[in-house]
This record gives C-alpha cells, structure tokens and sequence, in this order.
C-alpha cells in the first residue's frame, strides 16, 4: 500500500510508520515545517493547506494528530486546543481525500467517546456516545470524517485506550515511580483502564487498513479490561516492586484538574468487539502478558 500519515512524530505514529516500511509498505508523511525529506510533504491545517502531491495515488490516510490530553490542566485555552489540535486537521484531510479518491481514511479518536462513567457496564462499539467534555470531543473528532464518508470512502474510526509502550505515554511517567516503590493506586480503584499494548495499537491499525470489511467505529483496547486497582498490581508485579501507596481522588483533582476527574479516576469497561468479530489475532489478551512484554523489552535494551 501507498499510506500517507499526519501525526506521524508521535508515540503511535513513528510506531506506524516503522511497522508499516518494515511489511514494505510505502509511507508519506504531512510535516507542519517545510519538507526536509523525499518522504514528506508540506501541509497547514489552521490554513487548510495541503500539497497537491501528497494523496496522489494513495491507497490510505491515517491521521493521529491531536495535542496531548494529560500534556497539560485542561484551562479553557487548553480544552479548545484539543479540540482545534483534533477536529481542524480532520476536517482537511477528509475534504482532500474525498477529493483525491483515496480508497480509505483511518482517523484517530478515543475510547472515552462513551463517557467518563460508565461504571461496571461494558461498552463496544454498538453502546452510545456519552457526555462529558472527553465524550464530546471524540464525538465533534469523529463527525468531522463526515465528507469522506459520504464520499464513499471507507472510514474507520480508532478508539483508542491507554497505549502502553516501553517509552513515552503513561508507562513512561508510571515506570519511574513504581520502580522506587512509589506505585499504588488512583482514587479508590474501582474504576476501568482501559488499555492496549503498542503492538497491538500497531496491529490493530494494519489489520484495519487491510481487511475491506472494518470500517466506522473499531474500539483498539485489550480484551481482557482491568480496573485501576487490577493494573496497579499488575504493574508492580512486572517492576518486581511493592504499590502499596494510595492517591486519594481529592489530590488527584487538586493536581491536575477536571483531567483527573474525566480520565483517570473515571473509565469506560470497553471490549474490542468489532476487532475480534473481524478476526484481529492480539498479541498480547491480558494485562499482564502486556506489560511483561513491554517491560521486558526495556530491561533488554538496557
């Protein structure tokens, strides 16, 4: 396949486009600064500028891009930079690739698009948008694919749970405090994780781009969901370290905000259903086999 990918700096995008050169796929990436590299491709989202050259005989357009939703506490300059960071690029890209004919586009959204509180009950991609700011983000995220879709482009939208990776993300703030025994849980930890290794976000988004039959909405989450408490002790048990502390839910707040109220001491229970039915093989089906994975990696490389 001929890819083109926007977002493509980030965790899951030089992922992407490590994988996707790997399976000898040919990549493109949009650069926001000017083109430096044959495989690049110039583009102004704020100005809906996109070089005519970029989606010229591609096959599929990913897009990632979005600003970083635990980067910073959610002011009201902040709230509308995620959602300018989101909704903005998207509304491009599905104009030009409705325009170019480009057969597929595959964008990015979040698996907290069901609410920030859906308790015990789990959700797939059949259950109903939820409320909150994180729900109706991912909602407006997810709407502005709406040109290429009625363009006759097969559309799929990735909500995705925590990623986690060796590097970066939530394990890259987690690691560092757990391995001197600072872990423990978040609130009372009842509440869901949702999460998904990188080799599976990875997989997950080939399989996707590969299979005609998965388009709308894809849930990129592990199969087996875990509470806070349950990832808690999981990742202790891969750190070999203790997690006995407890963050009370009114530290998390006072710290980092409504943040902590919509995403961290709240989770949806969400099960990947339209990926199992369409038959992804997970590399990795529990949390643990996850994160021994993962973590072992970095222990290697070391």
């Amino acid at each position: 396949m001929k890819v083109v990918i926007a977002g493509s700096s980030g965790l899951i995008g030089t992922a992407l486009v490590a994988a996707l050169r790997r399976d000898e796929h040919d990549v493109s990436r949009l650069v926001r600064r000017p083109a430096a590299a044959p495989d690049e491709f110039r583009w102004d989202p704020a100005r809906a500028e996109l070089d005519e050259r970029a989606l010229r005989g591609a096959d599929a357009v990913v897009n990632l891009c979005g600003a970083s939703i635990g980067g910073r506490r959610w002011t009201g300059s902040y709230k509308q930079e995620l959602r300018d960071s989101r909704i903005t690029p998207t509304d491009v890209l599905a104009e030009a690739v409705a325009a170019a004919g480009v057969p597929v586009l595959l964008n990015a959204s979040g698996v907290h698009v069901y609410g920030s509180d859906t308790g015990d009950h789990v959700v797939d991609e059949t259950s109903p948008v939820g409320t909150g700011f994180l729900a109706t983000l991912c909602r407006d995220w997810e709407a502005a694919t709406a040109p290429a879709d009625a363009a006759g482009v097969r559309t799929i939208l990735l909500r995705s749970a925590v990623v986690l990776a060796r590097k970066g993300g939530m394990l890259g703030l987690l690691q560092p405090l757990y391995s001197l025994g600072l872990g423990g849980r978040l609130g009372n930890g009842r509440q869901y994780t949702p999460w998904i290794s990188i080799d599976d976000e990875i997989g997950a988004i080939i399989f996707a781009l590969t299979h005609d039959t998965i388009s709308g909405p894809i849930n990129a989450v592990g199969p087996a969901p875990v509470t806070n408490a349950e990832f808690n002790r999981a990742l202790g048990r891969a750190l070999h370290r203790p997690t006995p502390l407890v963050v009370p839910a009114f530290a998390l707040r006072a710290l980092i905000g409504e943040f902590a109220q919509a995403a961290i001491l709240h989770g949806p229970r969400a099960i990947p259903t339209a990926l199992e039915e369409a038959g992804y093989p997970f590399h990795h089906e529990t949390i643990g086999a996850a994160l021994a994975s993962t973590l072992g990696r970095e222990r290697a490389s070391r």
